[in-house]
């Protein structure tokens, strides 16, 4: 039993990554992907808060539909990335009791992502966005963590990746779209289109869904209140994978079918906004034992409901500061079963397993100020001298994998906090953790473990409490100085999943004391720059630096913590 909600838990968890990313449209956040004007929308004027003051991308703006006759633009990014760190203490596989170590140490990556537009007038749009090219060129490889998406376990410089494709056409009460494509909502905690910059590490390839939406504005065109429908088929998210290509492993190639429907209302303002929106998600993948005619039908039923809002506000004076800030909140209920389509082939005990409740919630808050510089009276020609800001989270935890409730809440990895905890330490140790059980289920000829893909993080936060106060000095509009700290601990009693399929034990994910909660303390570091090549083209050039010191909860069985992580970075960008 403990074995079975240990790994129900992470799976019913993964609708916290997949059904709100039905509702990111709804809220009409104008997405750099999105290409056309959001109803509602508006743009800034001389004086007020603009989001680029605290992070600036170097992005041009999407051109918008000429009413007078049919235009064509193409905008897109080259990205070059290295990046080296220290050896990460992992579990060692049965099977390969030396490798105790993820493997990798350095690697260079790189993507080119390009985002044509067609615009008949303002009559209707074509939108689309692909990565042509993605991968891993060089460097080490990882070992032993292929129960996650984009493990870097071969190199692969040549994955293409098609992320949009979708035709808009706006009304006078709303929009309605139609094919491929991302989303984002409030904060990105849990639905992120992977096409939203972060003050560290890098986007990620974020959530795609065939869909048909429409969002309409019932008070009028241009009136605060938005109300969105929509439907959707799931191509690829952290929950699911269409086509089967997330892993490989006892599957077979099997993809899901997830199915969602969504409802979303919001309020925007210049100063702010404020919405809500409900998901219910219904979500089956077939599974097999290799070697054995036995399938399993592995279904998860869940409903979300998230709840965001931010602000700003001149600071009194001259107007060269400015007050934001940002809420986003989530629950998630359902449940989670797995079970053989034939009871007489299922091998192994407990082969059909009861189904788990679905009980878990997170959130996040950010406030900050940030002195502008520029006195034009002209919108866009102003920047963010100095910003400071705080950001506190919550994602609620799993402790006792018996008792027959989930409670673990994981973030979408899309949303970044520090480049080392999340990012790479747990998003390692818990793909380590699926990767052992898949192995040893296939070695035994067993049933395979439900939500096995959906334990690791993937970089997401998850049964943890977290500070992350950031800064960011600008001395010239294009360059970036940039530092953070993260300080986190977990919610729960953090517990390996592998350990308690294996011998029933409650440890930590290096076999320690589980009541130590302390994860540790993150220092982080950063220059950016923006150079500009004329009006088409712009340069960046960056480096980002990350220390982590570990804390009690990474201690293994002896008392021995892990060793201090280490991590840099060397970017590179063209951006057109």
């Amino acid at each position: 039993m403990r074995f079975t909600l240990a790994l129900l838990a992470p799976l019913a968890l993964a609708v916290a990554l997949a059904a709100p990313a039905a509702a990111q449209p709804a809220a009409g956040a104008a997405s750099p992907a999105a290409g056309t004007a959001t109803p509602g929308a508006t743009s800034p004027t001389a004086g007020e808060f603009e989001e680029r003051f605290v992070l600036e991308t170097g992005r041009a703006p999407s051109r918008l539909p000429d009413p007078t006759r049919a235009t064509f633009s193409l905008q897109g990014e080259y990205q070059l990335r290295y990046r080296a760190m220290s050896a990460l203490r992992l579990e060692a596989p049965p099977s390969a009791p030396s490798e105790t170590r993820l493997g990798q140490h350095q690697y260079v990556a790189h993507w080119l992502r390009l985002s044509p537009r067609f615009h008949y007038k303002d009559k209707a749009s074509v939108i689309a966005q692909i990565d042509v090219v993605r991968g891993l060129l060089a460097g080490d490889t990882t070992r032993y963590v292929d129960q996650v998406r984009d493990a870097r376990a071969s190199l692969s410089w040549y994955e293409v990746h098609p992320r949009y494709l979708y035709l808009e056409v706006p009304t006078e009460i709303g929009i309605f779209r139609l094919g491929q494509q991302g989303a984002h909502w409030g904060m990105g905690l849990v639905a992120n289109d992977g096409d939203h910059a972060t003050l560290f590490g890098d986007p990620r390839r974020g959530s795609l869904v065939e869909r048909v939406l429409f969002a309409a504005t019932p008070m009028g065109r241009h009136a605060p209140l938005i109300v969105t429908v929509a439907g959707d088929v799931v191509f690829e998210d952290g929950a699911a994978d269409l086509l089967g290509n997330d892993v490989e492993g006892q599957d077979g190639g099997a993809g899901d079918r997830a199915l969602q429907a969504v409802a979303s209302a919001l309020w925007r303002e210049r100063r702010g906004e404020v919405g809500i929106y409900a998901a219910l998600r219904r979500q089956t993948r077939e599974r097999r034992v290799k070697g054995s005619p036995a399938r399993f039908t592995e279904a998860l039923t869940a409903g979300v409901i998230d709840v965001t809002g931010k602000f700003n506000a001149q600071v009194p004076g001259d107007g060269g500061a400015h007050v934001y800030g940002q809420i986003e909140a989530a629950v998630i209920l359902g449940s989670a079963a797995f079970s053989p389509r034939d009871p007489a082939q299922a091998p192994g005990p407990g082969a059909e397993r009861a189904p788990g409740a679905v009980r878990s919630i997170g959130g996040a808050a950010t406030l900050g100020a940030v002195h502008v510089a520029g006195r034009s009276p002209r919108p866009g020609e102003r920047w963010g001298r100095v910003v400071t800001e705080i950001e506190a989270g919550y994602a609620s935890g799993d402790d006792d994998p018996g008792d027959g409730v989930s409670r673990r809440f994981t973030f979408d990895p899309g949303h970044h906090v520090g480049l080392l905890l999340f990012d790479h330490v747990l998003a390692w140790k818990t793909a380590r953790a699926a990767t052992i059980l898949e192995l040893e289920a296939e070695r035994a000829g067993a049933a395979p473990g439900p939500g096995l893909r959906a334990l690791p993080s993937r970089g997401g936060i998850f049964g943890a409490a977290y500070v992350n106060p950031r800064v960011v000095v600008r001395p010239a509009r294009w360059l970036d100085l940039k530092a953070g700290a993260v300080i986190a601990h977990t919610t729960a009693d953090p517990v390996d999943p592998y350990r308690v399929a294996a011998s029933g034990s409650l440890a930590n994910y290096d076999g320690g004391d589980r009541r130590r909660r302390d994860l540790g303390v993150e220092l982080d570091l950063g220059v950016d720059a923006r150079i500009a090549m004329g009006r088409l083209v712009t340069i960046q050039l960056g480096t980002e630096a990350g220390a982590f010191f570990p804390g009690g909860a990474f201690d293994d069985a002896a008392g021995i913590p892990l060793s201090d992580q280490f991590l840099i970075a060397l970017k590179l960008g063209v951006l057109h």
